[in-house]
């Protein structure tokens, strides 16, 4: 029978003696309705089993409590959320800065990453920042940021389109939707060709 520790605490997860409603409704370790009870009278049938009252919706009304072994469970709940944080695919957003002189062979490098990054999974953020008398010549950058936006084509799609935050250019692209392969059209069998007609020889 488990004991009331710190890891119980941090959840709020009341069990057994701890359990301060007047009355619950209990349900055993096999999933069956015991009914409705004081808490003294349910944690006496959990002990007698070897096992522990827990409360598990404190919300109802009144409070629904579950007869079962707490250490077991709180294995099984962490193990289901560890099971849930890998299904989850974290979104990462990765910057790639330009300069409104930037060279062809620059550009294409950081053009390669930013294509690299969304196929990866994760968003572009493409900032390009003015400096000086640069803020004079706004259209040089939004056509590098537009060239990058159509070079990327399929592999990324515009989630925000190029705008002016201070100083710096910026446009949010999040990864292309991948298209499903198309099945092969099943090919279709080649119609019986007509036999000529025979005529019989007549005597």
């Amino acid at each position: 029978m488990a004991q009331l520790d710190k890891r119980s605490a941090k959840q709020f997860i009341r069990i057994n003696e701890r359990i301060r409603a007047r009355e619950v409704r209990v349900i055993d370790d096999k999933g069956e309705q015991l009914g409705i009870m004081a808490p003294f009278d349910a944690l006496k049938i959990a002990r007698e089993r070897g096992l522990d009252l827990v409360e598990v919706s404190p919300t109802a009304v009144p409070p629904v409590c579950r007869i079962q072994d707490y250490g077991k469970f709180l294995y099984e709940k962490d193990k289901s959320e560890r099971a849930a944080r890998k299904k989850q695919k974290v979104i990462v957003v990765k910057e790639v800065k330009f300069s409104v002189t930037v060279d062809e062979h620059d550009y294409q490098t950081k053009k390669n990453q930013a294509v690299r990054f969304l196929t990866e999974g994760d968003k572009v953020k493409a900032s390009l920042r003015f400096k000086g008398r640069q803020m004079a010549h706004r259209e040089l950058g939004y056509a590098i940021i537009n060239r990058l936006i159509l070079d990327i084509g399929e592999a990324g799609t515009v989630e925000f389109m190029p705008r002016m935050e201070g100083t710096t250019l910026h446009a949010i692209l999040a990864p292309g939707k991948k298209e499903m392969p198309r099945k092969p059209a099943a090919s279709k069998p080649a119609a019986p060709q007509a036999q000529p007609a025979q005529t019989s020889a007549q005597s």
